[in-house]
């Protein structure tokens, strides 16, 4: 169906050329150049099976991942603002079919007491969620949200990057959204694989395939910079699946010279009255899940790979450890449940899926400084137009590390002073100093003195 190539994906599927164990060494050792794979190269370390070579596989994508990002770990919440939706998607809690579900729009006074919670609890960088419907989530409701949000302040605590998940739209109405300052826009096709796709999608106008594949070529060239695409995996064969995922990202960059900003892999999880979600037609294993992983970060290792709390703990340690480099973290998923959270009131009637991961922010950012990761809550390259092309200039090469490290570093020393537990403070103190020693020359000396200036009482200090 359109670029996406079932016919020669399924071919590269059956190859019994591509189970050659000497070829998927050969290919994970190009891999480790951070230049890139082809899909036939990325279909044969999918189909790696012996245990050594898939530890290779994944030793390698820790490489490539820090090689481009570092040991950075951004961080990020998803604020959904209405779970009233036209479409009957066989997956999700929010389907029209679904009577179950308690249905519920913010209004902009409860979107920005939303924001607020997040940004007293350290959060800069919001992903706002909206069910599609034509008045409930309209352009100027979405519009409204984002200019509420962003006019936030609390003592220099803000949202400083607002991405969007929303339907797809038109030319014009991608032009309106761009208006408004978002950061990356986010859609996902869920599934690749056409009759799979018309099966999960009977009804709404999601169900049309090509309107929303094509999505992204109408958001760039509406001139938003930074897209992000994704699947949800365990709709059909997860092989197929990230090879159609992979098939997009490679015709977006063929086309405008710029790849997805992101990728988004989630799995299917338990989602009230969803049949889909409740059995999972093709569910992926956490062996595949974190091969998958591994070979989306060899095939384009410029994306940023985001993670959702739909896994539990455990597991996303694990993924960090070959190839993700985005997490949310103290998420919800119903629209006034980060408030309502407090207040004891049982949000589950509202939610789209269950939570692998119902850790706080702190709790997060604690395990993962204690695993070796610097939680990063920078914004700068949007604020700075190191968007789109320029932005994948500097990651292709490996040198947005160079900005990135001492941004990171600020706003980690922000959260420590702002908002930290004293543990989170006291192992974030000494990991801060370890990770300063291994800088080098003039950046350090940056790093240092932006370092200073957060501690004398600035905010949102970047380069």
């Amino acid at each position: 169906m359109e670029f996406i190539n079932e016919d020669y994906i399924n071919y590269l599927l059956e190859s019994e050329e591509l189970l050659d164990e000497n070829y998927q060494k050969d290919l994970i050792q190009k891999g480790s150049e951070a230049k890139g794979l082809n899909l036939k190269e990325a279909a044969a370390l999918l189909n790696i099976n012996s245990p050594e070579i898939l530890e290779e596989l994944h030793h390698t994508a820790k490489k490539v991942k820090e090689k481009i990002y570092g040991n950075r770990l951004v961080l990020f919440a998803p604020l959904y603002i209405t779970n009233v939706c036209v479409n009957n998607c066989l997956y999700c809690a929010f389907r029209k079919d679904n009577k179950e579900l308690k249905r519920r729009t913010l209004t902009i006074d409860e979107i920005e007491e939303e924001a607020r919670f997040l940004v007293l609890t350290g959060q800069k960088r919001i992903l706002l969620v909206a069910g599609e419907h034509p008045k409930k989530a309209s352009m100027d409701f979405i519009g409204g949200a984002i200019d509420r949000i962003y006019n936030i302040n609390l003592s220099g605590n803000n949202i400083r990057r607002l991405n969007v998940n929303t339907a797809p739209l038109t030319l014009e109405d991608f032009k309106l959204l761009k208006s408004f300052g978002i950061g990356t826009y986010q859609c996902f096709m869920e599934t690749y694989h056409y009759q799979t796709y018309k099966v999960m999608h009977p009804e709404g106008p999601k169900r049309d395939y090509a309107w929303r594949l094509y999505a992204m070529d109408r958001a760039l060239q509406a001139g938003i910079d930074d897209v992000g695409i994704g699947s949800l995996f365990g709709l059909t064969d997860y092989k197929f699946e990230t090879l159609g995922l992979l098939n997009h990202a490679f015709d977006l960059d063929y086309k405008y010279g710029v790849g997805p900003h992101t990728i988004s892999i989630p799995r299917l999880e338990p989602a009230l009255n969803a049949p889909a979600a409740l059995n999972p037609p093709y569910a992926v294993d956490d062996v595949s899940f974190k091969k998958l992983v591994a070979v989306i970060r060899l095939a384009v290792p410029y994306t940023g790979m985001i993670l959702s709390t739909r896994e539990r703990a455990e597991l996303r340690r694990e993924l960090f450890e070959v190839g993700i480099s985005q997490i949310s973290a103290g998420s919800r998923t119903a629209p006034g449940a980060y408030k309502e959270s407090q207040e004891s009131i049982d949000e589950h009637n509202l939610e789209q899926f269950q939570l692998g991961d119902h850790r706080t922010l702190d709790e997060v950012v604690k395990d993962i400084t204690s695993l070796g990761y610097m939680p990063s809550f920078c914004t700068a390259c949007y604020r700075s137009q190191r968007t789109g092309d320029r932005f994948m200039e500097l990651a292709k090469s490996g040198n947005i590390g160079k900005i990135c490290v001492p941004n990171a570093m600020a706003t980690f020393r922000e959260y420590l002073n702002d908002f930290a537990s004293d543990d989170t403070k006291l192992i974030g103190n000494d990991f801060l100093q370890s990770e300063l020693k291994k800088i080098e020359g003039v950046t350090r000396m940056k790093t240092k003195t932006m370092i200073e200036r957060v501690n004398e009482g600035e905010r949102d200090i970047y380069l």
